[in-house]
């Protein structure tokens, strides 16, 4: 009895700490959100309205990007907190396109209308979704607050609810109806996040025409992995040519040159064997970092975690890393975010002029996420020629998604996730 007793408490504990946790993440996603989303559909209709003189050429691309940014970061908190995956569609673009072939890219794109038609119903049905999963619990707590003395600071003929306030005996009929709402919020609020996130979901996807455009993104995301991986051994070949064969070719000349010299001179034949050592040192050096470049062997000894933090003391900038990940992942899916977080840390290196990056690993629903976080100058986008389009086509290869905030003035957090098992 005691043991049923315990457990129903923790249970119950348990409810009441995700109603609080879903009542916060609503009040986030109520009063955060909402400014932005009126601010980017405002801006997309100025902008594609500004189109046929000329000026929107410039804007859009610039507009949209921050709208799929926008979009982008709902997609992952809907993952995260509310468990419904949402895909990301969006047709690529190249990365040398004028502002018109961008423009009207990006226009004739089906993810982009329908990122447009959800910011209104994010504006609307959504923030009302997610009003009401903190409104709630609040309105219920409201009711013992009323029980404990409140109903004699409130007007008269306050209602609560039904009930009728005017003294104590009402007032004790309202935290009646208190206890009740809360019990309702029990399970009503985290229902209520997920339905927001739900509409979310319902109005981003596609249906037929959204696994249409899956097939398709999957299908350029598979060629670019095959073109990648052609042009990785392109550059394998031709720095296995330059590099160390040159090296063991010089080095068999001069033990060659050795072998006639070790009789005649014996001095130029040590100062030659000298020189044969530094070659063979030198062409060791470059194989290791070819194989380093190819599949790090910290990453298939240790896994992604070491293989991050190993990488992280070659940088010059102070990096952070944070590990939770209970397993390991396969081989391909280590590989591909150990090059993509190399790559995102490269940008960190070169253009963000940070003094410091924190990178967080974890593993939950799924799905691996790995975010890399500096406090530089900000202004990193997708497409922007600072190789997170790269990044992206990695990531898609494997169905992941990236996504990007980096306001000017910073700081710029990459967020990258990646659906797998651990071992």
């Amino acid at each position: 009895m005691d043991i049923e007793t315990k457990s129903g408490t923790a249970t119950l504990g348990t409810r009441a700490r995700d109603v609080a946790v879903a009542a916060v993440r609503g009040l986030a996603l109520a009063f955060v959100s909402l400014p932005i989303a009126v601010l980017c559909f405002c801006l997309t209709l100025v902008s594609v309205a500004l189109v046929p003189i000329g000026v929107g050429i410039v804007t859009t691309p610039w507009v949209l990007t921050g709208v799929r940014a926008f979009a982008d970061r709902r997609r992952l908190l809907a993952a995260r907190w509310g468990g419904v995956r949402i895909p990301r569609t969006y047709r690529p673009l190249p990365a040398d396109a004028n502002p018109w072939t961008r423009t009207f890219g990006m226009l004739g794109d089906p993810a982009t209308w329908r990122d447009f038609r959800w910011l209104p119903v994010d504006m609307t049905a959504g923030f009302v979704t997610a009003v009401l999963t903190f409104a709630l619990p609040l309105y219920a707590v409201e009711g013992f607050a009323i029980a404990l003395g409140l109903w004699r600071a409130l007007p008269d003929g306050y209602w609560y609810g039904f009930v009728h306030v005017t003294g104590q005996l009402s007032a004790l009929f309202a935290a009646v109806l208190g206890a009740v709402l809360l019990g309702c919020s029990l399970g009503l609020t985290p229902l209520l996040l997920r339905a927001h996130f739900a509409l979310t979901g319902a109005v981003l996807g596609g249906g037929q025409e959204e696994l249409a455009e899956r097939v398709r993104v999957l299908t350029e995301t598979r060629r670019d992995a095959v073109d990648t991986s052609a042009a990785e051994l392109r550059r394998i070949e031709r720095d296995l040519h330059d590099g160390a064969q040159a090296r063991l070719v010089a080095m068999g000349m001069d033990l060659g040159t050795i072998e006639t010299l070790l009789e005649k001179n014996p001095a130029k034949a040590k100062e030659l064997l000298a020189q044969a050592r530094q070659s063979s040192a030198d062409a060791l050096t470059e194989l290791r970092d070819l194989v380093r470049g190819i599949h790090p062997p910290v990453l298939a000894e240790r896994g992604l975690g070491d293989a991050v933090r190993a990488l992280a003391l070659r940088l010059p900038l102070a990096v952070e890393v944070n590990v939770d990940l209970p397993g390991r992942a396969d081989a391909p899916v280590e590989s591909a975010g150990y090059f993509a977080v190399s790559e995102v840390l490269t940008n960190a290196v070169k253009h963000s002029g940070a003094d410091r990056v924190w990178v967080d690993m974890d593993h939950e629903d799924g799905r691996l996420r790995v975010t890399v976080t500096d406090d530089g100058k900000g202004g990193a986008a997708i497409g922007a020629g600072s190789g997170l389009t790269g990044v992206e086509r990695r990531l898609g290869t494997f169905d992941g998604v990236l996504a990007v905030s980096s306001p000017a003035g910073g700081p710029t957090m990459v967020t990258m996730e990646i659906p797998c098992a651990l071992s």
